[in-house]
């Protein structure tokens, strides 16, 4: 490895003169600047971010926790937070926990330990618990949906309930009355508050809420074809049903087609994500957006103004309704 001494030998000047010529000092003389630069570029020299980092107490990275590379949520959200690090000279060093709160705090102590600036957590199982690991190590941790139900001081997060009512309220728009919703079986934050949002507009608009047509799933597209099943197989049965997430909302679809039905004819469907294969779908399906890359990028600055000694707000995003050919008026 080619060192600073190894270039200030060359050089005929002292270490502090290279490392200020590299650094583009402007109290190094353009002529000695040139000659050092030139003299770093041919012997194929690169900076230690190491040393760099003794030197700044920054090691330039962030970690970032999230429960599965697989989940096209995820995906996007961790798009706009590598972007905005980017645009800082950042890296992003990634953790998987599989929604296991050991694993994600082991993850997270484990980037401590390697000093990283700063720690995103997207749909954090424990929350709460960092409060007490700020306080301890200083590390600056964000919050990206939390699904825990107490509040953090740092986090990113859409509105649940506003979002659940966007859609229910649609389906009621539709005319429909018998109106399901198939959940997360986990007891889920964002379960929580999307089905309270349910319910507070079916009470709105005068239609009592039946406990039978709730079912609840693990989050993924097969679980939501199970809980669609278990619907189906009502004595009366729902005409449009709202899904905790996209991937129930796929698995919905396909049960709904294996008992000879069609969508949105027989039932209509809604989701809440707007994964970018929604729209892809067969037929392509109505959810409730989230601002995926955005939250990503808005977590990352939250971030970055901590790191700088700052006192950053932490903020709500607003979902939109998309509508496509998944759901329709209600046959009478």
């Amino acid at each position: 490895m080619i060192s600073i001494k190894d270039i200030a030998r060359a050089a005929q000047v002292s270490h502090s003169t290279v490392s200020r010529a590299l650094r583009g000092s402007p109290l190094v003389n353009p002529e000695t600047r040139e000659l050092i630069c030139r003299i770093a570029a041919e012997q194929g020299y690169t900076p230690s971010a190491v040393a760099r980092s003794l030197v700044t107490r920054r090691t330039n990275t962030i970690g970032v926790v999230v429960t599965s590379i697989a989940d096209p949520f995820v995906g996007e959200v961790v798009t706009g937070i590598e972007a905005a690090m980017l645009e800082r000279g950042y890296s992003v060093l990634l953790a998987t926990c599989h929604a296991d709160p050991d694993r994600e705090l082991r993850a997270v102590r484990s980037f401590q330990e390697r000093r990283v600036d700063g720690i995103l957590v997207t749909a954090s199982r424990v929350g709460a618990l960092y409060q007490k690991m700020l306080e301890e190590t200083r590390s600056p941790i964000v919050l990206i949906n939390n699904q825990h139900a107490g509040e953090f001081a740092y986090h990113v997060s859409i509105d649940n309930p506003a979002g659940a009512r966007l859609m229910t309220g649609r389906l009621i728009e539709l005319g429909h009355r018998r109106i399901g919703y198939i959940g997360d079986r986990f007891g889920l934050h964002s379960d929580e508050e999307r089905c309270a949002g349910y319910r507070d507009r079916l009470e709105e608009a005068g239609i009592p809420f039946a406990p039978e047509l709730v079912a609840n799933g693990d989050g993924g597209a097969e679980s939501g074809l199970v809980a669609m099943r278990q619907l189906l197989d009502l004595a009366d049965p729902p005409t449009a049903v709202f899904c905790y997430n996209d991937m129930q909302a796929f698995g919905a679809i396909r049960a709904v087609r294996d008992r000879g039905l069609r969508v949105p004819a027989d039932v209509s469907i809604g989701g809440f994500d707007d994964l970018f294969l929604s729209s892809y779908c067969d037929p392509p399906l109505t959810t409730i957006r989230q601002p995926k890359q955005e939250m990503g990028r808005d977590a990352a600055n939250i971030l970055m103004d901590l790191i700088a000694g700052g006192n950053p707000t932490s903020c709500f995003k607003t979902g939109v309704l998309v509508e496509r050919q998944s759901t329709a008026a209600r046959r009478a």
